[in-house]
């Protein structure tokens, strides 16, 4: 079976709203490399958006699996539980950013921690209104979909969001947006929209994903935090794809000086098998009741066990270190390119969770060169992801365990994939 072959009988059997980036149907994988149909070899820096930090394949991560499979696959954790839960559950708690009592739950996608963290601030306050920002990405679901801030493609068609949903700009200098503008929208919508004691919750990224890999400044979380704290608000780090020493701390929320109140986490934590968890203040995870969280899948035996071993791997391999070092040697060539580049506008993000952004010699976004060097870059073997409302950003989220020789050849393909779609 070839990748033409595949990619006719795709579309001819999935849903179109399913969309898919390219047409390499993957057969293998190892670390940060993977094999499609025809046998060509690419070099992935998307990790599955990032949930691959140790790598395709990690040993240890696969030998965890195998030795669960043997055991038992699943049980549902609310019928028949194990104890590789409760250790996890344990680790998330003493690891996750704050000095107070927490506990954690188990589900399986982003979208739905981030559910269960909404339905657990609601829970505690009594509260039902919801406060997120502009250009963040929270999930697909409907709250999810809600709370996320970008219309295009992710609301199209959908009819009503849910109510008590509320947006205000994210901070973001490039775009002209500062901490000031952030914090003044949101008196606003104090005095024009919603009482702060409707308020159950605010909803971040520490670093925003889909919308252009924009790092919160450091005044904004702090401030939000003692806004927080004035209404009796809940704060929601949102660490879906920041979590996992992609940002060179195994949480993103350990640079700052403050700590939010629930942690939403998936992607990482389960090295490429489907597990998600929210961990969060003692008193606010149990504010539901018996039966109120929870899932069939969730906690699954073969993701907690992934879990497990990947928590073992970011420890004994150093890769919170290790993403500082790939993240700076990143940095260093996308500012060679730039140089020669007057397009890359900006080059940021912490650890190995960097982006370039491209605007034209106008000042204005430029998704077309943008795409065309992901384009240029994939022709050429190297996996590329764009993000930002504007469509106008290149994210680079290989993973932490990369040789280094394959990623000095993704250096290449990209200063050869920026030259290229600037001829073009």
């Amino acid at each position: 079976m070839t990748n033409a072959d595949l990619a006719t009988r795709r579309v001819d059997a999935m849903a179109r709203g399913v969309g898919v980036m390219t047409d390499h149907f993957i057969t293998r994988a190892q670390n940060a490399e993977v094999w499609d149909e025809d046998g060509t070899r690419l070099i992935d820096f998307a990790a599955g958006i990032a949930v691959v930090n140790t790598g395709h394949r990690h040993p240890k991560v696969m030998e965890a699996v195998k030795a669960q499979l043997d055991g038992f696959t699943h049980t549902c954790h609310q019928v028949l539980p194990y104890a590789p839960y409760v250790r996890l559950a344990e680790r998330l708690n003493e690891k996750v950013p704050g000095d107070f009592d927490k506990k954690s739950v188990f589900v399986t996608t982003g979208a739905e921690a981030v559910e269960n963290a909404i339905k657990c601030a609601r829970a505690y306050t009594g509260r039902p209104a919801v406060i997120a920002f502009g250009g963040g990405f929270h999930g697909r679901t409907f709250m999810g979909m809600s709370l996320t801030g970008k219309v295009v493609p992710y609301k199209v068609g959908f009819g009503a969001m849910m109510p008590d949903v509320f947006h205000v700009p994210y901070p973001c200098a490039l775009h002209g947006v500062s901490v000031d503008d952030s914090f003044a929208a949101i008196e606003a919508l104090f005095k024009a929209d919603v009482d702060p004691a409707r308020v159950a919750a605010v909803i971040f990224e520490p670093v925003q994903g889909e919308g252009g890999f924009y790092p919160a400044p450091a005044e904004f979380v702090t401030r939000l935090r003692a806004l927080c704290d004035k209404h009796g608000i809940v704060m929601i780090a949102d660490e879906v794809q920041t979590g996992f020493g992609r940002t060179g701390t195994l949480f993103a929320m350990e640079q700052y000086d403050v700590a939010a109140d629930i942690t939403t986490m998936a992607k990482g934590l389960g090295g490429g098998l489907p597990i998600s968890a929210l961990t969060g203040k003692a008193e606010i995870m149990d504010a539901a009741a018996p039966g109120g969280l929870g899932g069939t899948y969730g906690g699954n035996p073969l993701g907690i066990a992934a879990g497990n071993a990947v928590l073992d791997v970011i420890e004994e391999e150093g890769l919170c270190a290790r993403a500082n070092e790939f993240g700076s040697k990143l940095k260093s060539v996308l500012g060679d390119i730039q140089a020669e580049t007057p397009e890359l506008a900006d080059i940021r993000g912490p650890g190995f969770m960097v982006a370039a952004e491209f605007m034209t010699t106008d000042g204005k976004p430029n998704p077309e060169l943008t795409n065309q060097i992901r384009i240029e870059a994939l022709q050429r073997g190297l996996v590329l992801l764009t993000c930002g409302v504007y469509g106008n950003v290149i994210r680079f989220l290989a993973p932490l365990t990369i040789e280094e020789t394959v990623f000095d050849e993704a250096m290449e393909i990209l200063k050869e994939a920026v030259k290229a779609a600037r001829k073009g």
